[in-house]
């Protein structure tokens, strides 16, 4: 057996594949974006094939790029875009429609009406979440209702579905796994996270028939080999992770009371609360953070539906920029006089509002306006959601002790936001030395199992701080602009 370990981390606008040394060293790298569609205002999809073709072309790019083969990697980990919902066919492995992204909005009228008919109580109760379009179960009744056969074919038991973990385990292994682990089955408003079982009650409320569920695993486990034929050699599967879990453990966020955020298309907040499912009454989520060797720890979770994507939209619709880099330097040279806000409620507004009507807005503009003000509103939006997120935990989770945020993504990189972060926080920043850290949490689970990479507590002792950023900010200041970001946040719930 060799001694690397291969990460799949399947995102939103790109699929990676990274090969690790035993020493946790980053050996080979392989990314490949893919189409974003958007059919009707709201709704998002993405071509199953071209994630599959994405996923293989990163693979082989990683393994070439550590001059190793397919023979040297001990084991696989994958983490995903979750919520993402596919359904496949089981004798062919085509999916019957393209996949429906965690973003999507098409299921807001159904959510509205289980909502009004009081369902979202018991819903709440048993899985953590609200009823809102982001999870995936409303997409795959969805998928059964409007796709011409798919329910005839359901009930004949020819249809199976998952999040996209469970398509790439199902591929990978030439259609002999469907399997999904705890943290990615926690999101689909059908899995009961205390009894940690799919829900009977629920299924027959989303009209899911049962028969079209993957078994569910720890996320340290046995998810089959690969086909020899794929990479030149079997490689076994050993971890599977929600990216937002993936991260949690990437960031060695195993006691409770420790806290990351992770920001890329979206901004996940994550904080351990251990054996205990705290239930929020902040309208947070409560959700599986992982769970090994049997065992359950949870956590409560903000989830921030536009963080890195306000970046890409100034990049690719508004065209202010080349590159998602140049936004900090531009920010850094905004007028600081001006007060503009940017609400990025492009495809609604997640926690702690919940609204998926919302649409983003920009308060504040003047004549003096530009494409600097814009970029210095988009990065202030993503943090200031985070203060919003944090503020809702504290009064949720009464564990003490203050806060040190651990930080990772494709934003972070940025050190103006993440002063700024810090600064409307009032609370320090902490950014890794491995900023990877949700392909290095699939990895961690994969080589752990696999023996080859160490338990959990040597594990988070090798964890290594880059830099803190500690907060700056006035009091004064901080309170003029933090009172500004709400009155723009409740002019967009009240459009």
């Amino acid at each position: 057996m060799g001694n690397y370990i291969l990460a799949i981390d399947q995102g939103t606008t790109s699929s990676r594949a990274i090969v690790f040394g035993k020493d946790r060293t980053i050996a080979g790298v392989g990314q490949k974006e893919f189409t974003q569609i958007f059919p009707q205002d709201g709704w998002v999809e993405h071509d199953p094939e071209e994630i599959w073709e994405s996923v293989l072309w990163a693979i082989k790019k990683a393994i070439r790029e550590a001059k190793i083969e397919a023979k040297d990697v001990a084991a696989i980990g994958i983490t995903n875009q979750r919520e993402t919902t596919l359904i496949w066919d089981r004798q062919t492995g085509k999916p019957i429609h393209n996949a429906i992204v965690w973003q999507d909005r098409r299921t807001a009228a159904y959510c509205a009406k289980l909502k009004k008919a009081g369902h979202e109580k018991v819903i709440t109760k048993k899985t953590g979440l609200l009823l809102d379009p982001y999870f995936s179960g409303t997409k795959i009744k969805w998928l059964l209702d409007n796709v011409k056969g798919a329910r005839k074919l359901a009930a004949k038991g020819q249809l199976a579905c998952g999040t996209v973990d469970s398509f790439l385990i199902w591929r990978l292994t030439g259609g002999k796994v469907h399997a999904t682990d705890a943290t990615n089955a926690g999101r689909t408003l059908l899995f009961d996270i205390g009894k940690n079982q799919w829900d009977a009650g629920l299924l027959e409320l989303f009209d899911v028939p049962a028969a079209l569920l993957p078994e569910v695993k720890d996320c340290a486990d046995d998810f089959g080999v690969t086909e020899p034929g794929l990479f030149g050699a079997a490689i076994p599967i050993l971890g599977v992770a929600g990216d937002q879990h993936a991260a949690t453990i990437g960031q060695a966020c195993f006691e409770p009371g420790m806290m990351k955020s992770t920001y890329g298309t979206g901004c996940f907040a994550l904080l351990n609360t251990g054996a205990d499912m705290v239930r929020s009454k902040n309208r947070l989520l409560t959700t599986i953070a992982y769970r090994l060797d049997g065992k359950t720890s949870y956590a409560l979770e903000g989830s921030i539906f536009i963080a890195g994507a306000a970046v890409q939209w100034i990049r690719d619709g508004l065209k202010l920029v080349k590159q998602a880099s140049e936004t900090g330097p531009l920010a850094r040279s905004a007028d600081p006089s001006q007060n503009v806000y940017m609400v990025p409620a492009f495809v609604g507004l997640g926690a702690p509002w919940w609204d998926a009507e919302a649409r983003g807005a920009i308060y504040g503009l003047t004549r003096n306006s530009g494409p600097a003000e814009i970029a210095k509103a988009a990065l202030e939006a993503v943090c200031y959601q985070t203060r919003d997120l944090l503020q809702a935990m504290h009064r949720d989770w009464k564990g003490g002790g203050d806060t040190v945020l651990r930080v990772d993504g494709g934003m972070v990189a940025s050190d103006w936001t993440m002063q700024f972060l810090a600064d409307v926080l009032d609370a320090p920043v902490d950014r890794p030395v491995i900023l990877e850290t949700t392909a290095l949490g699939a990895a961690w689970l994969a080589g752990a199992k696999a023996g080859v990479w160490p338990g959990m507590e040597e594990f988070a002792a090798g964890w290594a701080k880059d830099q803190r950023f500690e907060p700056q900010m006035d009091a004064a200041e901080r309170k003029r602009k933090i009172k500004g970001w709400d009155v723009a946040v409740r002019r967009t719930l009240l459009q």
